[in-house]
């Protein structure tokens, strides 16, 4: 797959959806922004926990995505490897081929 394509697909659609709900957009948006700001806990580990739940739900878009705000704030192949560790011991086998697309993401977008 290639990662930056698909990204730039996703986004796309998500655009074409936010023109018929724009409120809906406007809401979900405020919230990540609240969700994701730096506090007792920072942004990259919320975007950890984040990619562990679109590993766990099978969300391919919302991998791509927080792999890619991953790779923004400074994560390291090292680190990403660790928290796929805990996906695949949480999910089983579906969180290992999950993870494996996370890793492979990250390859590509950190590149």
């Amino acid at each position: 797959m290639d990662w930056k394509s698909f990204i730039k697909e996703t986004r796309s659609k998500l655009a074409n959806l936010n023109k018929e709900l724009p409120n809906t957009f406007v809401g979900f948006n405020l919230m990540g922004k609240d969700a994701k700001k730096n506090g007792i806990v920072d942004e990259k580990t919320k975007e950890f926990v984040a990619l562990g739940i679109a590993i766990s739900t099978r969300c391919e878009s919302c991998i791509g995505m927080h792999v890619e705000a991953l790779v923004r704030l400074g994560a390291s192949k090292a680190e990403l490897v660790e928290v796929l560790a805990m996906c695949c011991y949480m999910g089983g086998g579906p969180s290992i081929t999950f993870s494996a697309k996370a890793l492979e993401a990250y390859d590509q977008l950190s590149n």
